[in-house]
C-alpha cells in the first residue's frame, strides 16, 4: 500500500486570521530535536501566539509550543523554545524587506508533515483593528441569518 503524500495538518492557527490580515506565504522546513518530532507525530502543539523574525539573516520561530513527548528520556529543549526556519536566502531577504518596510509581522499559520519532514506555513500579516474584527463577525452573523431564514422559508415554516 502506497503511503499519503502528505501527512494531515498538525496544528492550525485559527487566531492568526482572527487577528491579522495574512498576505503572502511561504513554506519553510523547521530544524526539531527528537523528541519534538515524536510529539508533532502525536499531534500535539499550538501554534498560537506564535510569531517568526530574522535575526542575523537567519529565520527563527518564537513562542510556538510543541510540548514534550512524555516517553522521551529528558529532554532540555523547552516547550517554547525558539526553532530554526530554513528557507532560502533570497525568500529570507524578501521577507526581511517587507517586514522592515511595511510594519508586517511574520506568523506561522499551519504545521503538517510533508513527505517525512515537519514543515510550517508561514505568511506576512498586517495586525486588524478593533473595529475590522467586528465587522468580520457581524458580516458572518449577516450570512447565517439570511441562510436560516432562506431555510425557513424552503421548508415552508413562516417563521
Amino acid at each position: 500500500m502506497k503511503k499519503p503524500e502528505t501527512d494531515p495538518v498538525i496544528a492550525r492557527n485559527r487566531k492568526a486570521a482572527h487577528d491579522y490580515h495574512l498576505g503572502e506565504s511561504w513554506e519553510a522546513g523547521i530544524v526539531l530535536q527528537g523528541p519534538e518530532v515524536k510529539a508533532l507525530r502525536a499531534g500535539r502543539a499550538s501554534l498560537v501566539g506564535g510569531f517568526a523574525q530574522v535575526e542575523n539573516g537567519e529565520m527563527w520561530m518564537h513562542a510556538v509550543h510543541i510540548p514534550q513527548y512524555s516517553q522521551a528520556r529528558w529532554f532540555e529543549g523547552g516547550s517554547r523554545r525558539k526553532r530554526k526556519l530554513l528557507l532560502h536566502r533570497a525568500q529570507i531577504d524578501k521577507i526581511d524587506r517587507k517586514v522592515n518596510e511595511g510594519g508586517l509581522t511574520i506568523v506561522p499559520v499551519t504545521l503538517y508533515f510533508k513527505d517525512g519532514r515537519a514543515k510550517v506555513e508561514i505568511a506576512l500579516a498586517r495586525g486588524k483593528k478593533t473595529w475590522d474584527k467586528r465587522q468580520v463577525l457581524a458580516e458572518r452573523e449577516a450570512t447565517r441569518e439570511t441562510e436560516r431564514a432562506l431555510n425557513r422559508r424552503l421548508k415552508g415554516r413562516p417563521d
